[in-house]
């Protein structure tokens, strides 16, 4: 027997049991759609610890004077700040791009689950990447004329560059998206 809902509409227009297929058929499909967006960020979160790995490796560590316990840039004019800025932005996004072609390639069948993955898990990879490659330098302390000089963990000064990959990893997705139909239209 068929529920209320379905009853009064087969009695209004013949459409019978039938009205649920449409219903189970969008039911997979989202269920489809968030298993690929938790999908991707799980991976992408993975991903995230090596970005921050690659990007310690990459980035300059600033050197600061501990004066009375509180740090001091060694040198007021450097440019290392600004330099590991650059760096996680270039390492995000490389990584972003990167995994915007896997995932076209992948999941050409559920692009909506996969943008979500490749925003929401990107902006945690960052957050990763940002923790991860902040602790993977350590800190090294030596006495030193002025003080004690020590070289400091990475650090971003310039937070807007966390979107670096969301935004490269989306917007790479969509040039590619666009490139492929553009092609099969003509």
């Amino acid at each position: 027997m068929p529920c209320v809902p379905c009853a009064r509409l087969s009695k209004s227009n013949g459409a019978g049991p039938d009205y649920h297929v449409g219903t189970i058929g969008t039911v997979r499909h989202l269920r489809g759609n968030l298993a690929t967006a938790v999908v991707t960020v799980v991976v992408l979160a993975v991903l995230g610890v090596a970005a921050g790995y690659v990007w310690s490796a990459l980035a300059p560590a600033t050197r600061y004077v501990l004066i009375d316990g509180a740090p001091h840039l060694a040198d007021p004019e450097t440019q290392s700040l600004i330099e590991a800025d650059g760096w996680f932005a270039a390492v995000t996004g490389a990584f972003g791009l990167i995994c915007a072609v896997a995932g076209y390639l992948l999941a050409r069948d559920r692009p909506v689950g996969i943008l979500l993955g490749l925003t929401a898990g990107g902006l945690l990879a960052g957050y990763v990447a940002m923790l991860v490659g902040g602790r993977a330098k350590g800190v090294v302390q030596a006495a030193g004329a002025g003080g004690y000089t020590t070289t400091s963990s990475l650090d971003l000064t310039a937070h807007g560059v966390l979107f670096a990959w969301p935004l490269v990893a989306t917007t790479a997705f969509w040039v590619v998206e666009f490139a492929v139909t553009y092609n099969q239209r003509r």
